[in-house]
């Protein structure tokens, strides 16, 4: 199955296949791959008798059937894009011709936010003649891998911290964390590196009160540092809510909780178990030596505890601002 930068490293190469059939949850891959034909497949000349744009809401199977087995004119491909796919209707009745493609037609499908059913015959001689790209959400551990390699691939450099910054802030909507980037690439420049500053200036996003410098402070019970921050937030509720912040923690002490059972103390076997960058895995051993693994169980309570006060639940008290300096409190006394 082909993945992501296996079909744009393909199309760089100009080696096209006559259907591209993009499916899946995550709209972003989907996008780019078919941004890039859109934009690459024909030149401008070529673009107005040669292609196609319909929208699956809008377009019956015989409009599209009718329109893939034209020839081009005066180029070597027609390209034909079918946009939000999921709105078609029968598209099973597309096999026929995924069964027997013309090779001067490209046809990409994007069919988004779900996957279509694997075990359709459909989709099966789509696979046989051309490309099916299955586009999945990623999962949070690997927002930070996916950061360095797209800012390296934009020509640009990112610190550590950067990369933290950024999948803490904007969570895990490739589109927005792309966007900023794109952003900072033309303000930087290429072959500038993203550091925490640069992004503080021109996103919005403080370099010193953020979750990650919160969970820091904690690490190290750097009560006032920690204080500080949580007195920030509270200020700040638009950008900080609760409600990213919580789990943020939970998942901080859970990773604590996690090397403290771990036999092998080594510190890359540690970054490895718990699918973060060594870079950071020594604030998290300091964390586990000075909260014992009882301490770590009690504080992952309070958390959940201070999510379902933030919840109203058995409570009336639903100032954010107060039930994270509670809940600081709790965590380093």
């Amino acid at each position: 199955m082909s993945t992501y930068l296996d079909i744009l490293s393909s199309l760089k190469q100009r080696k096209f296949k006559p259907i591209y059939f993009l499916h899946g949850t995550e709209p972003f891959f989907i996008d780019q791959i078919s941004d890039y034909l859109e934009n690459n497949v024909l030149d401008e000349s070529e673009k107005a008798f040669n292609l196609t744009i319909l929208y699956g809401r809008d377009t019956e199977i015989g409009q599209i059937l009718e329109t893939v087995k034209r020839f081009p004119m005066m180029s070597e491909y027609q390209l034909v894009i079918i946009k939000e796919a999921q709105d078609l209707k029968k598209i099973e009745e597309l096999e026929g011709y995924f069964n027997n493609p013309l090779s001067s037609t490209i046809l990409v499908i994007c069919h988004k936010y779900k996957n279509a059913d694997k075990r359709k015959k459909y989709l099966k001689a789509a696979l046989k003649s051309g490309v099916v790209f299955e586009s999945s959400k990623l999962y949070e551990n690997a927002i930070p891998k996916w950061i360095q390699d797209y800012v390296h691939a934009k020509g640009l450099k990112i610190a550590p911290k950067s990369t933290i910054l950024l999948s803490e802030f904007l969570g895990n909507d490739l589109q927005k964390i792309s966007n900023e980037i794109e952003k900072l690439e033309i303000i930087l420049g290429r072959g500038a590196t993203i550091t925490p500053e640069s992004i503080e200036d021109n996103i919005g996003i403080s370099k010193d009160f953020n979750n990650f410098e919160l969970q820091k402070a904690l690490s190290i019970k750097d009560t006032f540092k920690a204080f500080q921050i949580v007195t920030y937030f509270a200020n700040n509720p638009k950008e900080h809510s609760i409600f990213m912040i919580l789990p943020s923690l939970a998942k901080h002490f859970t990773r604590i909780l996690t090397i403290q059972y771990e036999k092998n103390k080594n510190p890359k076997h540690l970054a490895s178990v718990l699918k973060m960058s060594p870079f950071f895995i020594s604030e998290i051993i300091k964390a586990s030596q000075l909260y014992s693994p009882r301490r770590v169980t009690e504080i992952i309570h309070e958390i959940k505890l201070a999510d379902l006060t933030s919840k109203g639940i058995d409570t009336t008290n639903n100032n954010e601002g107060e039930i994270l300096k509670e809940l600081i409190y709790k965590i380093l006394n």
